[in-house]
Formats: structure tokens, C-alpha cells, sequence
């Protein structure tokens, strides 16, 4: 309960209530408070100090509007649909998906372009091996014409095993534009791969008849699904894709 008595003697001047002394104003430093020697900003009336229209005090994105923001980083190695990299290839650099036995792998290669690269490599090596034995025998005598055969298929198991691992194109494959392939990855075949789709494709004509087993073993390949492997494919776990852009 307050004592003030209004009848009472008045107050010295000291002791006086002081009524004409103002309510600070927003954005002031209240009386008898002392001086903020920064120079701080008052914080707004309304609303949060931390809701700024634009970018915050060290020129960041911090409180500022999304639409101030700038966009996102793109990430240069993200995948686009289908798994494509950035420019359209797949994940082994040989182009976009298009059918191929493996995600990103070239298309299959075709049949025109897989018999004809396969007819210019053997008449290319038959060509060479002629020449070697044509000093030696006469090629109207039977012998004669049967060992530039052999010769011929000794030098395409060297030149098929060699080109192949070499990076999976004989001459005539690179001109029809074909590669041999690993069936698992789409890379370059393996020495051993290649080595073993040469001598199942060239060690069975010798031995028996080769005309008749290079149908079958072609033929096997027209029937296979869905990789298109011959046998000599089948047993080096290869398979023939495409180059052409």
C-alpha cells in the first residue's frame, strides 16, 4: 500500500515523482543506459531480426529470400535418365545405351558387317600365306595348295590372337566398322580371350573339315539369342558390337 499522503507537506525538489520524463523510443538507448559504442542496429519492431529480405550481414544467403539465392551447383558427373553421363554417353565412354548386352555397351554388331570384315581378313591372310609358300610347291600340286592352307590358318590364329587383345579389331573389323568385346564389361578381350576365340574358330577347320565347321559355327550364332555368339564367342565369352557412331 503506497504512504504517499497528499495533505502531507510536499516533497523537496529531489524527492519529487518526475513525470515529464519520456518512455524511451524504439531504436534509442534508454535514459541512464549506457551508449552502445558499435553503433548497432535496432532490431525491427515486427517480426524476427533473422527474416532480412535480402542477404544477411556478411553478403551471404542466410535469412535472405529463396528467390535471392542462387541456383544449385550442378554436379558435372550425375547421370542423366537411363544411366547416361553428362554428354550422352554410357558408363564405358562408347556412347549411349542402344540396345547393347550390357547397360552404356554399343549396340550389337550385324550380320552383313560381321561376315564381310570376316571374309576381308581371311582372304588377306590367304593372300599372305600364298605368297610364302608360292617359292617352295606349286599350288596345282595338292600338297602344295594344302600347305599354303595351313600356313594360312597358322598365320590368322597369330593375327586374329594378336589383333584381338591388341584391342579388339582385325583390319577388316575396324573397316566394317566391328569390335570383339568382353560379354561381362564391353572391354578390350583378355589375352587369354582372345587367344581362345581365335583357336576354337581356326584349330577345328584344320583338324576336320573346315567348311563344314565354319557353317556350323556360324550358324550358331544366327540361332543364339540374345548376343548373336558363335561358339568360338561362346567359349571366349566374347560378343561382336558396333562402332559406328
Amino acid at each position: 500500500m503506497s504512504t504517499y499522503d497528499p495533505s502531507g507537506p510536499e516533497p523537496e525538489e529531489g524527492d519529487k515523482p518526475s513525470f515529464d520524463k519520456k518512455p524511451p523510443q524504439p531504436g534509442g538507448t534508454p535514459e541512464g543506459a549506457p551508449s552502445d559504442p558499435y553503433g548497432t542496429p535496432p532490431p525491427p519492431a515486427n517480426g524476427s531480426p533473422y527474416e532480412q529480405p535480402g542477404p544477411g550481414a556478411y553478403g551471404g544467403t542466410y535469412g535472405g529470400s529463396p528467390h535471392d539465392r542462387p541456383p544449385p551447383a550442378q554436379n558435372p558427373y550425375a547421370q542423366g535418365p537411363g544411366g547416361q553421363g553428362p554428354y550422352g554417353q554410357g558408363p564405358y565412354g562408347q556412347g549411349a545405351p542402344s540396345g547393347g548386352p550390357v547397360p552404356g555397351m554399343p549396340a550389337l554388331g550385324n550380320w552383313p558387317n560381321r561376315i564381310l570384315a570376316r571374309l576381308m581378313d581371311f582372304v588377306m591372310v590367304q593372300i599372305v600365306g600364298i605368297i610364302l609358300v608360292l617359292p617352295f610347291v606349286s599350288l596345282s600340286d595338292r600338297s602344295g595348295s594344302a600347305s599354303a592352307f595351313w600356313l594360312a590358318c597358322l598365320l590368322w590364329l597369330v593375327y586374329d590372337g594378336l589383333m584381338l587383345s591388341r584391342d579388339g579389331q582385325t583390319l577388316g573389323k575396324k573397316v566394317m566398322k566391328v569390335r570383339v568385346a568382353m560379354l561381362l564389361d564391353g572391354s578390350t578381350p583378355t589375352p587369354s580371350a582372345a587367344w581362345t576365340r581365335s583357336a576354337v574358330f581356326i584349330v577345328p577347320a584344320v583338324v576336320c573339315c573346315a567348311a563344314l565347321w565354319w557353317v556350323i559355327d556360324g550358324v550358331f550364332g544366327t540361332f543364339d539369342k540374345p548376343y548373336r555368339q558363335c561358339i568360338h564367342d561362346k567359349a571366349a565369352k566374347t560378343v561382336v558390337v558396333s562402332t559406328a557412331p
